[in-house]
């Protein structure tokens, strides 16, 4: 792989894929990149939402045909911009492309069942956003420079850990080494999905949501790329959602570390899992602003810096859970373990905890089928109470000011300080 020394992998979500108009701007961008280049592409816009929409009315046998047409419509309309401009032979590609896909998923679709794995048939239909996407791009990239479309799912190998896939780094590794460098001495650039994997037996997975980050990630580590670049609609990786609070701050240089903690408790701009494969192989992750590409952005690596800048991270949706033993006894190891085991089977994950003498309190993201499944595995030994639609807020670096500025006005549920991070849920 030392030939590939120089590859650089570079991943577009779902707002800088989001029309035809924001694919030319990628166009725009990759031309600045002489290659060889891996591209990761999300599902445009909010299809990923539309296509969870879709296969819950058909996994409960209601019409879909609606919300698929509208998701059709959408896809056919970026489709014939794409092709208005382009060589006869793209402008058929991009046609074909996309009915041929659009047929497998009404393959799908057609048997999804209630009596078969939720999940397991979740990942099957959900999927289909990035490969309308990752199709799109790689035709109008192959109009101006030569380009492969690379599918994810036989070379990203998972166990079938459905909507939550573990990688096979081994396999995963082998698969990559081995397929792509021939791929590169064909075309400069190659364009494959985020967000999705493939089990031994050719069903497709899904790595959790927003997981095209950690995609990139899994790729450059097995490829010992150069350098991961995440191009999104912020000027860089900044200390809160300019969408919630207004005078954000960009953080031009930031460690590993802080940036693992930040995404562990929610930042939005990088998937949690994203950091860890990058910093194993030391491999800098910049995060640049597609609306403007020649700012500086974020450099993430292995630094020293002086202290950040307070960070604010909001969750919302969020479920407060608290479990008590019926007998008044203490929460003991032996209960804990218990709860985490159905924590567990339920596929919840644990955004903060905290316990006293009777009683242990979780918050989560909510999710009605998931809890549901927890409280019929607990609630014969345990007395559990819940709220929903609450917000969990997290400050890491906190200091007076920042816990004053952000609790005020607030009634909080649950509070929880470490020495450098601050939390609490409210309603």
């Amino acid at each position: 792989m030392k030939e590939w020394s120089t590859l650089e992998v570079h991943k577009f979500g779902g707002a800088s894929v989001k029309d035809a108009a924001a694919i030319l701007n990628l166009r725009h961008i990759v031309q600045t990149h002489p290659g060889p280049l891996l591209i990761v592409v999300s599902a445009m816009g909010k299809t990923t939402n539309a296509l969870e929409e879709i296969f819950g009315l058909a996994y409960t046998s209601q019409d879909y045909t609606g919300p698929l047409g509208r998701l059709v419509a959408f896809h056919h309309e970026a489709a014939e911009a794409l092709a208005t401009g382009t060589s006869p032979s793209t402008a058929a590609d991009i046609r074909e492309g996309f009915r041929d896909a659009l047929r497998e998923l009404d393959e799908q679709l057609a048997a999804v069942s209630s009596a078969r794995d939720y999940d397991e048939q979740y990942d099957q239909v959900v999927s289909f956003g990035e490969l309308f996407a990752s199709q799109f791009v790689a035709h109008v990239l192959n109009d101006t420079r030569p380009t492969r479309w690379l599918d994810c799912r036989p070379l990203v190998r998972t166990d079938e850990s459905w909507r939550e896939g573990r990688v096979n780094w081994k396999l995963t590794e082998n698969n990559l080494r081995t397929t792509v460098p021939p791929l590169l001495r064909e075309a400069s650039t190659l364009v494959t999905q985020g967000f999705v994997g493939g089990t031994t037996k050719g069903r497709t997975t899904t790595l959790g949501r927003e997981g095209s980050d950690y995609t990139a990630a899994i790729l450059a580590y097995c490829l010992r790329a150069a350098s991961v670049t995440i191009w999104k609609d912020v000027a860089g990786l900044l200390n809160a959602d300019p969408k919630i609070f207004p005078d954000t701050v960009r953080y031009p240089e930031i460690s590993y570390r802080e940036t693992i903690e930040m995404a562990y408790y929610g930042a939005s701009v990088i998937h949690p899992k994203t950091l860890k494969p990058l910093a194993d192989r030391n491999i800098p992750l910049r995060v640049k602003s597609f609306l403007n590409p020649e700012a500086e952005g974020t450099l993430i690596h292995d630094c020293q810096h002086p202290p950040l800048a307070p960070a604010f991270i909001c969750k919302t949706d969020q479920c407060l859970l608290s479990f008590a033993s019926k007998d008044f006894a203490f929460i003991s190891e032996e209960n804990l373990e218990v709860i985490f085991g159905a924590l567990a089977q339920a596929k919840l994950k644990i955004n903060v905890m905290q316990n006293s003498a009777l009683s242990f309190s979780v918050c989560t993201d909510f999710s009605e089928r998931r809890i549901n499944k927890l409280l019929d595995l607990l609630r014969e030994q345990f007395t559990l109470h819940y709220n929903t639609g609450l917000t969990l807020f997290t400050i890491k670096n906190y200091d007076a000011a920042s816990v004053a500025r952000l609790t005020a006005g607030r009634g909080l549920l649950l509070e929880q300080r470490t020495r450098s991070t601050f939390q609490f849920v409210c309603k």
